[in-house]
């Protein structure tokens, strides 16, 4: 528990980790400006593809190997930028960091097989929080390196931390016995591998393209007809790459449902308040931090979202993992409501963002748990690596619409020197909170609306129902022997062989 939990917050910390490095990068690399964005999109992309991929493959293979796969390709990718000077390098590795995603849905998945159900719920809700730490250590963290040290030292310090937790694992995690049967069906991986890209893409750079443009519409109809192909495809094979009429039933559907609404709605609470807190003075209510001081502001919700787990898996086995998704929610609402109350003071700040961790952390935790209760054992890596695609989904699409939101309500403020100072208004930032509240309202809505009790789904390792017929008295089944029988006890002496017997 404690490697792959380890895994997991290595791979978040990998993930966020660059991002104070991006205003850098145009110097470093000698890039264009324009161009550094891909240091961030690339990594979504490969993550967001390989995390259902290596899912289905670790049901058919072994969730061992494939989440040795992702920590080799975490390490393997880490290096490379370690020795990265040039733009296109740089891209390379993060590429292979991108395959670290499927980690966290690969060990939830191989704990389920390994663990005894008691233990189960309190193990993944513990996986679910190295999502937050990660996402709360590697801002700051990243920060002190790059300000105090060569930037190639972040990579350098991901490396050994990548490469521990691989040799970890080699180690100590032992090989499951659930393997689903079947072949991989590669057709059906290359033409979601494809729509993903398409869509992802057109998400992520809507706010710098328009969301009107021709690229972003090219893309979204490109990845449109994708998918609805794929969609089919994996309607008519035997061994699908994702059971489409499994995912449809609701108490599938729903929860990956909710996981994209709560994935936009946790993106926007780390995405706008770093930008909030380093706002200028001038505005009127930004308090003009480093990005230094902005990470430290984010290390109170990681620390929470540690907390909240050993609770979030009591409420779980107690009310139901619906009603803990259905509280986190609620939750998440609720913080925001506190953020647009007052987002001008440091301490509301950082309890605004507090609250929203508590939610997250909650939410998060327990659509694993409706997952798994909704999918049989082999196919449970597929159905969360889908779970964990689909928050990315909203986390992708957060970012756009949070820029869209920013950038309309962006307006120059002058200085103590008269110079002007461009800088998004407090009114956006209300509103990027509201718009974030509001959809976490929707994910209420869909954790509402999840069957307590879903149907188990046949499992593919089972063998098929037999025509048994109902069970009639002994009576009823053979009246002759036991007529035989009965006369036998009656006489006095041994009766003949064959009516004894």
């Amino acid at each position: 528990m404690a490697v792959l939990a380890a895994g997991g917050i290595v791979t978040t910390l990998v993930q966020t980790a660059v991002v104070p490095l991006l205003p850098q990068l145009p110097r470093l690399t000698g890039a264009a400006p324009v161009d550094v964005g891909w240091v961030v999109t690339l990594t979504l992309l490969t993550g967001a593809v390989a995390t259902p991929l290596l899912g289905r493959a670790g049901d058919m293979y072994g969730k061992r190997p494939m989440l040795l796969l992702a920590l080799g390709a975490l390490a393997a990718g880490s290096l490379v930028c370690a020795f990265a000077s040039t733009l296109p390098w740089l891209l390379v590795g993060r590429a292979l960091q991108g395959v670290g995603a499927a980690v966290v849905p690969l060990s939830i998945s191989f704990l389920r097989g390994v663990l005894p159900p008691q233990r189960t719920g309190s193990s993944v809700a513990l996986m679910s929080s190295t999502v937050g730490i990660g996402a709360a250590l590697g801002l700051p963290l990243a920060a002190l390196l790059v300000q105090y040290a060569d930037w190639h030292a972040m990579f350098w310090a991901m490396t050994m931390l990548s490469t521990g937790v691989l040799a970890l694992a080699w180690r100590l995690l032992r090989k499951e016995l659930v393997r689903s049967p079947g072949r991989f069906d590669l057709l059906g991986a290359c033409g979601l591998s494809a729509g993903l890209v398409f869509l992802l893409l057109a998400l992520s750079k809507a706010g710098e393209w328009g969301w009107g443009s021709w690229r972003v519409l090219g893309l979204s109809g490109t990845a449109l007809l994708i998918l609805t192909g794929w969609t089919v495809h994996q309607r008519r094979v035997s061994r699908p790459l994702v059971d489409v009429r499994l995912a449809m039933r609701p108490a599938v559907l729903l929860p990956h449902l909710a996981a994209s609404l709560a994935g936009f709605a946790f993106y926007a609470n780390s995405l706008v308040t770093a930008q909030l807190v380093q706002a200028p003075r001038v505005t009127g209510y930004g308090l003009g931090l480093s990005v230094v001081a902005a990470g430290v502001c984010l290390l109170p919700s990681g620390v929470i979202m540690v907390l909240c787990a050993s609770l979030s898996a009591r409420l779980s086995a107690a009310r139901g993992a619906k009603a803990t998704l259905t509280l986190g929610t609620m939750i998440i609402a609720g913080g925001y409501g506190l953020r647009i109350a007052d987002s001008r003071q440091l301490w509301a700040v950082i309890v605004g963002a507090a609250v929203v961790s508590v939610g997250t952390a909650l939410a998060y935790s327990a659509l694993p748990l409706l997952i798994m209760r909704a999918v049989p054992l082999e196919q449970t890596a597929a159905a969360n690596g889908l779970n964990v695609l689909m928050r990315t989904i909203g986390q992708a699409l957060c970012s756009a619409v949070v820029a869209t939101v920013l950038a309309q309500h962006t307006r120059p403020f002058a200085d103590t020197a008269g110079v002007a100072v461009a800088a998004p208004t407090l009114n956006g930032y209300r509103v990027a909170f509201a718009v974030a509240g509001a959809v976490a309202l929707l994910a209420c809505a869909a954790a509402c609306l999840v069957p307590r009790q879903p149907r188990s789904a046949p499992s593919l390792l089972q063998e098929p129902e037999q025509d048994v017929r109902p069970e009639l008295p002994l009576s009823a089944q053979c009246p002759p022997a036991i007529e035989v029988h009965r006369s036998a006890e009656a006489r006095p002496g041994p009766g003949p062989v064959g009516t004894t017997a």
